[in-house]
């Protein structure tokens, strides 16, 4: 396998022929937008979604994004499976191996919330948040780690936020709040776990609402949505993380404004949201 991370563009793109990626959740939304803007640059992309057959509340298919992901400039295969599943991850990791020669990045998009009080939130939810959530992270990153081992430019990117540990998030929804945090903290884990290994885990966070399905399908969503950027602000952060050396990048919890200053871009009207975007959970107002 012939990585060329280092490979510029005439623009100063960083170049992606030749890397794989696997993207759990990627049939829409920020999962969506990664894999597109790393396909753009020329990666190969697999992406693990359970989507198979077209959702009446819900935009595309994991083959529909697949054919995004070429259309783009990419290759792409579709895995129609759950994270939550051992043998659907193993296949989604030996799917990537057969068919591009291993993994370079993993993506761990897939996610689920719910922001009930403790008294109101179900056991039925609070396992689904923790079994897509933790485990989902756990069971693709174990399983990519041989892989990612031999890759000169090996990451792991986790969609999950800096530790906050205001008793405003704190007490907002615990349960949530939990279950993100512990990707977070496994991202900071493997990053201490794995440091000789040459492996870049990183964590990346919207610092406002992002367009996607889960903010129009809410009673307000139609409001919500004006207010929120598009999810290709987040694929754009990725890419900024992805295009710099996995040690420069390991350890760290990322914020997708915050990436896309410090790459040079210094107008973020350009993925919408109006003049006051909403900020996102976990996000505190910036200091006057």
């Amino acid at each position: 396998m012939s990585v060329k991370a280092s490979e510029t563009t005439k623009t100063g793109a960083a170049v992606f022929s030749d890397r794989t990626m696997v993207v759990s959740g990627g049939s829409r939304g920020i999962g969506l937008a990664i894999a597109l803007a790393a396909a753009r640059r020329g990666a190969n992309v697999v992406l693990l979604a359970k989507t198979s057959e077209p959702h009446p509340k819900l935009p595309g298919t994991v083959h529909t994004a697949v054919a995004e992901v070429e259309a783009a400039g990419g290759k792409g295969v579709a895995v129609v499976g759950d994270v939550r599943k051992e043998e659907d991850v193993a296949r989604a990791v030996s799917t990537a191996v057969e068919h591009f020669g291993g993994v370079d990045v993993v993506i761990n998009n897939a996610s689920a919330i719910a922001t009930d009080s403790t008294e109101l939130l179900s056991a039925k939810k609070f396992d689904l948040m923790m079994d897509i959530n933790v485990r989902g992270t756990f069971l693709l990153t174990r399983a990519a780690l041989p892989h990612l081992r031999t890759s000169p430019a090996a990451h792991v990117v986790t969609l999950a936020p800096p530790l906050n540990l205001s008793p405003r998030w704190l007490g907002a929804h615990p349960s949530y709040t939990v279950s993100k945090y512990g990707m977070t903290l496994l991202s900071l884990g493997w990053a201490a776990e794995y440091e000789e290994d040459n492996i870049g885990f990183s964590c990346l966070w919207p610092e406002t609402y992002i367009a996607t399905s889960a903010v129009t399908n809410l009673a307000d969503g139609g409001d919500l949505v004006k207010a929120s950027r598009s999810p290709e602000i987040m694929g754009d952060a990725a890419v900024a993380i992805l295009s710099q050396p996995p040690a420069a990048v390991n350890g760290k919890t990322f914020i997708d404004s915050a990436v896309l200053t410090e790459a040079g871009v210094t107008d973020l009207t350009r993925y919408g949201g109006g003049d006051r975007p909403i900020l996102d959970i976990f996000v505190d107002e910036p200091q006057a």
